[in-house]
């Protein structure tokens, strides 16, 4: 260490801070505002952020925005703060449609307006333009954030329009939007088919498209975001007995499905995608029977070999699984009503 010059050692101690002690530390001196404002120094530092010490959820309801941290010894949430939100808003109305290392895609409702924001550092870009890009109809869009080799934050948005089928790129380094082709079949155009926000995983936004009834079609729709070419692989074999949900999580780079099915007792599977195929992890135990006004406002967390139903006032029991343990905490069900999500406290800014 004593070889090393000053500015490498500097520079390897700022990227392991948290986010908002680097925000406090850009005020130090010049050449530090300079060193912390780098592509290379954020990206590090990213990279060294996403642990689970470093994870919040957000939640939102109608009086409050409030972020909590998960307390790691008892895996329950940690005392909350109050969020501001830096935009004008109504009432709360704010949608969480996607995320990735910190940034969260969210739609402000009452005008359908998309934006990039950072929770952590409360900066916020808006993605609307006089030319009606960057606006968002929920049951009918779906949102894709990602990174590209060249370092580039995106967002895909796919647009259905009267059968009419439309899919945009936009670029933060640009900061611009662009069309680009989608060859799909026809029918996924119908709003009987629900899509899910993308899934960033190993160069390939996952998507899973279910449609809306027993018995229906369920498939995964894969866009390259390098090729930006798409193609469709198949939905893991679950039991086609009620309703079929698949929530995509992203674990060390390698994609993973919980896939639940059923109607009043739901039975759930999580599986692992190896090349186009579905592999089976493991058959989750049941879960103790939940009343149906609660079961709107919980959201299941797994991690460390367990699997933890939440309330947004803290845990309501835990279920312990024999499998690895996955060290960060990831959704196994959607936030109901797109009020919530699980983010990684970062310095990466929504513009540039």
């Amino acid at each position: 260490m004593a070889d090393l010059p000053i500015h490498t050692i500097v520079f390897e101690i700022l990227t392991r801070l948290p986010a908002k002690d680097v925000g406090r530390s850009k005020s130090v001196c010049k050449q530090w505002y300079a060193l912390l404002s780098t592509q290379d120094f954020v990206r590090i530092h990213c990279s060294r952020s996403l642990v689970s010490s470093n994870q919040r959820v957000l939640l939102i309801d109608d009086l409050t925005c409030s972020v909590r941290p998960i307390i790691s010894n008892n895996n329950d949430y940690g005392p909350s703060s109050i969020v501001t939100f830096p935009f004008h808003h109504q009432n709360n109305d704010v949608s969480i449609l996607s995320h990735l290392n910190g940034l969260l895609c969210v739609c402000l409702n009452h005008t359908y307006e998309l934006l990039l924001w950072n929770p952590t550092t409360t900066a916020f870009k808006r993605l609307s333009t006089p030319d009606s890009h960057g606006f968002y109809i929920n049951n009918l869009d779906a949102i894709g954030l990602y990174v590209d080799a060249d370092d580039d934050y995106k967002v895909l948005h796919i647009k259905r329009r009267s059968g009419v089928l439309g899919v945009y790129v936009y670029s933060r380094e640009v900061d611009s939007w662009r069309n680009i082709p989608f060859i799909t079949r026809q029918e996924y155009l119908s709003p009987h088919f629900n899509w899910s926000a993308g899934t960033f995983c190993g160069g390939t936004l996952y998507f899973t498209v279910c449609e809306c009834w027993i018995g229906g079609t369920n498939v995964v729709i894969c866009f390259d975001v390098n090729s930006e070419q798409f193609k469709e692989i198949s939905f893991p074999p679950v039991p086609s007995i009620g309703m079929v949900q698949g929530v995509l999580v992203n674990v060390k780079n390698v994609l993973h499905m919980f896939a639940s099915t059923g109607m009043f007792e739901m039975t759930i599977d999580l599986w692992t995608l190896q090349g186009d195929y579905w592999m089976k992890v493991l058959s989750c135990p049941p879960i103790p029977p939940i009343s149906l006004s609660l079961w709107c406002d919980i959201t299941h967390y797994v991690t460390n070999g367990n699997w933890f139903v939440m309330t947004k006032l803290g845990k309501l029991f835990t279920i312990e699984m024999d499998m690895k343990p996955f060290e960060c905490f990831y959704p196994v069900s959607w936030f109901r009503g797109f009020k919530g999500a699980v983010f990684v406290q970062t310095i990466v800014s929504p513009s540039i």
